[in-house]
This record gives C-alpha cells, structure tokens and sequence, in this order.
C-alpha cells in the first residue's frame, strides 16, 4: 500500500507541472484534451525522449500532457496505479510503455471499457489486441540486423555467443532475441548459445551478467544486449578481463551514447530506432480521436536502421555519422 501512495503522490506531482500550452483541442465535457503517456521508468534516455517528443507534440496540438513511471523496469504496480489516475483524471487517450506485457492487461481493458483510446509503444501487451493500437520499432527486424551483421562480421569464425536479455513478461525483450537468434540463423538449443542472463536493461546489471557468462564461458567472443546500457555493462565486465579486442557486441537502441560507442569500437553495431516519433504520432492520434471520435488500431512501424563503424557484405547498414545525425538522449 505505501508503494501504490507513493506512485500516485508521484503521478500528482507530474501532473502539475507537465501540462501543453495554447488554447487547447475541445473534448465532450470542454476544456483541454487531456493525454496520458506511462513510460516504464523516467530514467533511461530512450523514455526520457520519448517524453520529450509527446510533449512537443503536446504543445503543438494545444493539449494537456500528464506523465507518469514505473520505479524501475518491470514495475507493474506503479503502471497500473498511474494508468487508473490519469483515466479518473478524465484523460481521452494513454500512451503506454508496459513493463510487464501480461500483468498490465486488466488495467488496460478497463480504462478501453471507460472510452479511453490505449495506445501501446515500443513494447506491446500480450496480447496485442489488449491496446487499440501499437505504435513501435518491429522488434524482431532489429535483432534480425544485427543478427546477420554479427554473423557476416564472424566470417565463418566459430561463435560462442551470451545473451544479455531483458527479463520474464517482458514481449520486447523475447522479440528482439528472437529476431537476433534467426538473424545469426541458430535456435536457443544451438552449442553455439553458451551463457543467456537477464539484464533488466540495466548498465550494472549488465555488467553482473556478464561477469557470469565469462565466469561460465570464458571463450565467448561475442555478446548480443538487449538495449545498449546492458551492452554498455558488458562490456565493461569483458574489458576487466583484458578481452575487448576479441569479443564483438551488437545491440539496440540508438541512443547518443551508443552510437558513440559504435564510433569508438566498445559496440561493433546498434539497430537505432526513433522514440520520439513513437510519442508524436501517439499523441497525434489520440488528438484525432477527441476530434472525430476515429481510433488508431493494429500497429504502426516507426522505423529502425542498422548502425556500424565496419559495413559488411550483404548487410545494409549507416555509419555512425549518420546514427549521430539521428540518435537520442546525450
């Protein structure tokens, strides 16, 4: 109980101070629209900008902006108690980045039985059809890039590869190592899969996980992340160990301080993806759907691009310029 008084205290606190500006979109009861977005946690860079873009749109479309997260990735419980806030708050629409893909869906189909518009990004709920509409990267292309990067980058070399995933109930997670494991062209049971451990998405989790794959398998040589903190960690863990030279890492995200990485090698490539027009185009539905009562539905690609210092044949890729050009966060 003092978990849920201190997520709504929170979500109070950001409702006060994150509203648009401008005369404002009309719904039935009059006044400002009023649009929701629940990111999984207000810290990592890619939540942060996804923020910032629905508030730029926000501001754009003259209507009110109301944020809230969970306290750390996988928390559910603060999700939910901020997704049944904003919907008492009378808020037309939610934009969502769920932490846990299963356990967020009756909060969900409640506030969908009350006439708000759910619009799920990045991550969606299980299922699918839990939200009105998915607004994403498609996940399993991006681990596909690099998945084929890293085994046209192998050159015929024998793999030992770890797996830095995500954590249980998390579908962006499952998707993203699905899409790298048929990317390489291996399956979960292959020799070549000799450490897999959850990261949370986490830097200093990563590092952790790391640390017991090398203890494990001290011959990997390369590594798949799920997000580039928990490359990030890794390879932190693998330099401590006097290996960065011969443990290649390939990851998601785009972020700024990941394609920096690709730039100076710590990182040898990155599937970039584009969260600030996931929040845009989600607050720009939602703004439609108070105005003609028309809902987004089915799931809506926002884009993804294989990022690498060292292009490789047979697999189309940008540099890091052009993934500094278009990166998030600092």
């Amino acid at each position: 109980m003092l978990f849920a008084a201190t997520a709504t205290v929170t979500l109070c606190v950001l409702t006060l101070t994150s509203c648009g500006s401008g005369s404002g979109s009309s719904g039935k009861g009059g006044g400002k629209v009023k649009v929701g977005l629940i990111t999984k946690t207000d810290t990592n860079p890619f939540f942060v900008k996804m923020r910032e873009g629905a508030q730029k749109e926000a501001e754009k479309k003259g209507v009110q902006l109301t944020t809230a997260a969970g306290k750390y990735d996988g928390d559910n419980g603060g999700q939910v108690t901020a997704l049944e806030n904003m919907v008492s708050a009378g808020v037309k629409g939610i934009l969502i980045t769920p932490n846990d893909s299963k356990a967020i869906v009756p909060a969900l189909e409640k506030a969908r039985a009350k006439g708000v518009l759910v619009i799920a990004l990045d991550t969606p709920p299980e299922p699918q059809s839990a939200a009105d509409a998915l607004f994403a990267t498609d996940n399993v292309k991006a681990g596909k890039l690099i998945g084929a990067y890293a085994k046209a980058a192998m050159q015929g070399k024998e793999a030992k590869i770890a797996t830095m995933d995500l954590s249980p109930g998390v579908s962006v997670g499952v998707q993203r190592h699905q899409g790298f494991m048929e990317g390489y062209g291996i399956t979960d049971k292959d020799p070549a899969l000799v450490c897999s451990q959850d990261t949370g998405g986490d830097r200093a989790k990563g590092q952790t996980a790391m640390e017991n794959c090398l203890q494990k398998a001290p011959d990997i040589n390369l590594v798949y992340a799920i997000n580039e903190p928990a490359a990030l960690g890794a390879y932190t863990a693998i330099k401590a160990k006097g290996r960065e030279k011969d443990v290649m890492i390939v990851t998601i995200d785009g972020g700024c301080e990941g394609v920096a990485a690709v730039k100076d090698g710590r990182i040898a490539a990155t599937s970039q993806q584009y969260p600030l027009k996931m929040a845009a185009d989600g607050v720009a539905a939602i703004v439609d759907y108070a105005k003609t009562g028309k809902k987004a539905s089915g799931y809506t690609d926002t884009g993804v691009q294989l990022i690498a210092a060292k292009a490789q044949p047979g697999v189309e890729s940008e540099d890091a310029g052009f993934g500094v050009d278009n990166c998030w966060g600092k």
